[in-house]
């Protein structure tokens, strides 16, 4: 068959059968399978990597570029990234092998593993440092019950297992909220090698909410399982039309109860109206 008498959607299969020959060349398919983090094992060289999209892929070589249009899918491993186009960036290995060391992904993003998914309008995997950036609209990560979102953006550090959310971020899990201008939540794994949110650092006009409480502070520190949250640095716990004001606090989300406490000599002040008041 010549090239002239290939018709677009042969051009489009040739294309596709290209580049997953090429990506599987590029690596070795006797991977163990085991669950994974939101970014674990992409671009990984032992892993084979699978592409495929409605509108088709280019293989952009003077970019040294694999470019997957319409509906775009990328998975290795249990991991899997959608977009309305993704854009893989390889380079010469080594050992003369090719490396993709980073993908961006374009429009509807989402990226999702056995135990997480992450939403973005527009994400960026450096396989390098092994950090995912996430930005645009409704930017949230998912985890089981958890959900953190986030205004400015959304990072996954795969090494160190967190996540940074940036702007106006809200950590949510069921009627219990935790506002920060910056909130980092620190991810561990459990007995079956998931991970699952352990604690949540808040930087910044930290707010914490349930149906009956609400309290702020400068900074806070969110214990996930225990339902603990320590608040530091110009602390108020409101109840109703009752306040309460201190240096530091622990409140537990679980049980209501809040302990303040003064670190800076001044004393712990409170007001508390009474019934008739109330009404």
């Amino acid at each position: 068959m010549t090239r002239e008498n290939m018709t677009p959607n042969k051009t489009i299969h040739l294309a596709f059968a290209l580049v997953i020959v090429a990506t599987i060349l590029i690596s070795s398919s006797s991977s163990i399978v085991y669950a994974q983090a939101l970014t674990e094992g992409l671009g990984s060289s032992n892993v084979p990597l699978e592409i495929n999209a409605d509108e088709g892929i280019e293989w952009r070589r003077d970019q040294k570029q694999y470019v997957a249009s319409g509906n775009a899918r990328a998975a290795q491993g249990e991991l899997e990234v959608f977009g309305n186009q993704l854009i893989a960036h390889y380079r010469e290995g080594v050992e003369g092998g090719t490396e993709i060391y980073r993908v961006d992904a374009i429009g509807d993003v989402k990226i999702v593993s056995p135990g997480e998914t992450a939403y973005g309008d527009n994400g960026v995997y450096d396989i390098d440092k092994q950090v995912m950036v996430l930005t645009g609209q409704n930017l949230r990560m998912v985890s089981g019950a958890d959900t953190i979102t986030a205004r400015d953006s959304l990072e996954y550090w795969e090494q160190k297992q967190l996540a940074v959310a940036r702007g106006n971020a809200v950590a949510i899990r069921e009627d219990k909220r935790v506002h920060g201008n910056v909130l980092t939540a620190y991810f561990v794994r459990d007995a079956e090698n998931k991970l699952e949110l352990e604690r949540i650092d808040a930087h910044g006009d930290v707010r914490v909410a349930t149906k009956t409480e609400y309290a702020t502070g400068n900074q806070g520190i969110y214990y996930v399982k225990k339902e603990l949250a320590n608040l530091i640095g110009n602390v108020k716990i409101t109840q109703g039309e009752n306040q309460m004001n201190g240096d530091e606090a622990e409140f537990n989300l679980a049980t209501g109860v809040s302990k303040l406490k003064s670190s800076s000599g001044a004393p712990v002040t409170g007001l508390i109206l009474p019934s008739s008041k109330k009404k």
